[in-house]
């Protein structure tokens, strides 16, 4: 009986191990499958517009040291156009996953107003500064996409810039720091998510600020009126990654 009992336990254990191999040789397979279908951390470089233009400011030469700096980084495919707002056209803005944009008054049309805003509201990124917030005065539709626009400013200075939101990956590390620019006085939106400030008169004005439009992502820094302010290692640190932010991307320095 013990004898038949033992072949009978050895028959089962032969089975059992030949049903067994197909299982693991299918599991190894599922898993390889499972591997290549996560989600791959992103690669390559940011296909990035950089549209700079407009009256006042130095938007060539400060154009061309941020562009410097963003390529510097190796993140960042930019793209230059000066003083062509047709390259905010639906047809020509659609390769773009990042538009900067560097622009003082002026006008925009509405294709190129559409194109802009219908393309970033589909879920890429806007990072703008300074007079970005002082492009098309009185046009309310690109008032919103920014988020504010300027009203004025007090003398070219050294001042304080206080970090308000510590937990944004854009402010990171960084509690305060002196910056020599021009301080833009602001109206803006209620609910912005103000990162950063600076006292005028007593009084706490945004200086860095995220939003969304639709699926996409709105950063805008105060900073930046001259090649020498855009040059100062804090403007160029939170910029960066202001822009990384917009498009999406790990922010990291």
């Amino acid at each position: 009986m013990s004898r038949y009992l033992c072949l009978s336990l050895v028959l089962t254990l032969v089975v059992g191990m030949s049903n067994l191999c197909p299982v693991s040789a299918s599991q190894a397979a599922a898993d390889k499958k499972s591997k290549t279908q996560q989600k791959s951390p992103k690669t390559g470089k940011i296909k990035t517009l950089f549209l700079t233009g407009g009256k006042v400011h130095n938007a060539k030469d400060i154009g061309d040291i941020t562009q410097a700096a963003l390529e510097k980084t190796g993140k960042f495919d930019v793209t230059r156009v000066h003083e062509d707002l047709d390259a905010l056209l639906a047809d020509r803005i659609a390769p773009f996953d990042l538009v900067i944009f560097y622009w003082t008054l002026g006008g925009i049309n509405e294709s190129q107003k559409r194109g802009l805003m219908n393309h970033i509201a589909a879920g890429k990124g806007y990072a703008t500064f300074h007079s970005g917030a002082d492009s098309f005065r009185g046009d309310p539709d690109y008032r919103a996409l920014v988020g504010g626009h300027f009203i004025t400013h007090p003398h070219y200075r050294t001042y304080q810039v206080s970090v308000t939101e510590n937990d944004s990956p854009i402010t990171e590390g960084i509690d305060e720091f002196m910056i020599t620019d021009e301080q833009y006085i602001l109206d803006f939106d209620s609910n912005l998510n103000v990162l950063a400030n600076a006292l005028h008169k007593g009084k706490a004005m945004p200086v860095l600020w995220t939003k969304s439009w639709g699926k996409g992502r709105v950063f805008y820094s105060a900073l930046g009126h001259d090649p020498a302010s855009v040059k100062q290692k804090m403007f160029q640190k939170t910029f960066i990654r202001g822009a990384l932010w917009a498009a999406g991307w790990p922010v990291k320095d």
